[in-house]
């Protein structure tokens, strides 16, 4: 144990990562083996991960989220449409700008769709965050959503034209996935490891990473918790951004109070979900901002992207 510390001394500004002898358990929905992975800090010393994973979607006409549900059925449905469309061309570059002027990394979770679809607003963002991560996020977010209901095998397929139509418009293969419309089951795990992809956003129950024992190799599995993300705090409950700014610097605050009073504690990371619809305006980008400063006078806060957390806790993409 002494050698063990002398040595981690010596890796200065690197994640430690212990083994999880013992820590291994049955994962709920799969059934698989599920390791939890043990950090004791991120670089500099960091306990709290943060990454903002940034949703880059597109859902097609009279689909998609409804910012006035009692005009369901309109035709056309003026309000909603422009909802939508103000969202991909003014939000999702209005949020590549504030976080490359805030010098704060991003990730992108992407609708294999957008780029052949919006090409311009595409471009726009590629330039703002040329080196964030590729999440992939399948197909589309309304009417090419995963064939639950047809079998690994049809999964399978749709995962690979979803990696393939994002390789062929973007150039990067993506290593991570987040399910469209945040609708997996158990065989979504199977056929995305499959696939080749390393890690999951679909893991919604931890504070701390997890390896789940699929085949060919396991998934990684970054904490994605449905309590913070944006769009079911904003449209299901009716939560402005100011009201989102309290919640994300109360639990990440929390994450980082608790490291602080147990510095034995396991390092914790937490992905959070942003969409243009919500962070977008310029209400919620005046929110997100000052979310970002306060988060940059938290010392035991490390806010980064996700791959930079998996390489950080040793793990091979």
């Amino acid at each position: 144990m002494k050698s063990f510390r002398f040595i981690a001394g010596l890796v200065a500004g690197l994640a430690l990562t212990v083994p999880a002898y013992g820590q291994t358990t049955t994962d709920w929905i799969t059934g698989l083996p599920r390791e939890a992975i043990h950090v004791t800090s991120w670089p500099q010393g960091k306990k709290v991960a943060v990454c903002f994973v940034f949703y880059v979607e597109v859902w097609g006409r009279d689909h998609g989220p409804n910012f006035r549900p009692d005009m369901n059925g309109r035709t056309p449905d003026v309000v909603d449409e422009a909802f939508r469309e103000y969202a991909i061309n003014w939000g999702v570059p209005r949020v590549g700008r504030l976080f490359k002027e805030m010098g704060v990394p991003l990730s992108l979770a992407l609708n294999a769709q957008f780029p052949e679809q919006r090409p311009g607003t595409w471009t726009e963002l590629r330039a703002l965050q040329p080196s964030a991560p590729i999440v992939a996020h399948g197909l589309n977010n309304s009417t090419d959503l995963l064939p639950l209901d047809k079998g690994l095998d049809a999964q399978r397929a749709y995962i690979r034209l979803t990696l393939d139509m994002i390789a062929k418009s973007t150039g990067v293969r993506s290593l991570g996935w987040s399910s469209p419309s945040v609708y997996p089951n158990a065989e979504t795990f199977a056929a995305t490891a499959a696939e080749g992809i390393r890690y999951s956003l679909d893991g919604m129950d931890s504070d701390t990473l997890s390896r789940l024992g699929t085949q060919p190799r396991p998934l990684l599995l970054v904490p994605y918790p449905p309590t913070v993300v944006d769009m079911g705090q904003n449209l299901a409950r009716f939560k402005e951004a100011a009201d989102l700014e309290r919640l994300w610097l109360d639990y990440i605050g929390e994450l980082a109070r608790e490291a602080a009073s147990d510095p034995k504690r396991q390092a914790t990371v937490v992905a959070i979900g942003i969409h243009p619809f919500v962070m977008g305006s310029p209400a919620g980008a005046a929110a997100m901002r000052r979310v970002l400063e306060s988060l940059g006078k938290m010392d035991l806060v490390w806010v980064t992207d996700v791959e930079a957390v998996l390489k950080a806790a040793g793990e091979k993409l």
